[in-house]
């Protein structure tokens, strides 16, 4: 199973998102805004960040863009956790450095499956 940072400001969200992963054996680690999901990313070095997009202080596209930028962190994928399924959004995900795009609302099995893909 994996370390997975999850970077999401919504109580709700992020309680959901930790009960399936930590279900299904993955080790969680929270931040609740972009900076601190930068600094929690440096300092575990996980399998697997997931990116809310829309946060408070700085918007998950920066954060996202920081990691990718330093070395230490470059490898580590990011895949974008958000509501925002317009046309277009991926596109805009993948430009700021992210592998790839989970849209909310999390449908529980397809979520960890996917995330089972992306560790594999």
């Amino acid at each position: 199973m994996g370390r997975i940072v999850v970077v999401e400001d919504n109580p709700h969200n992020m309680k959901l998102a930790v009960l399936l992963l930590e279900s299904a054996g993955h080790e969680v680690f929270q931040a609740s805004n972009g900076p601190d999901g930068i600094d929690l990313t440096k300092n575990i070095h996980p399998d697997l960040v997931l990116m809310d997009i829309q946060l408070a202080e700085m918007d998950g596209l920066s954060a996202t863009k920081a990691l990718k930028e330093d070395s230490d962190t470059s490898h580590i994928p990011i895949f974008a956790l958000t509501a925002f399924a317009m046309k277009g959004d991926e596109e805009k995900v993948r430009a700021a450095g992210c592998d790839g795009y989970i849209a909310k609302p999390i449908r529980h099995q397809d979520f960890l499956a996917r995330i089972a893909a992306i560790l594999s």
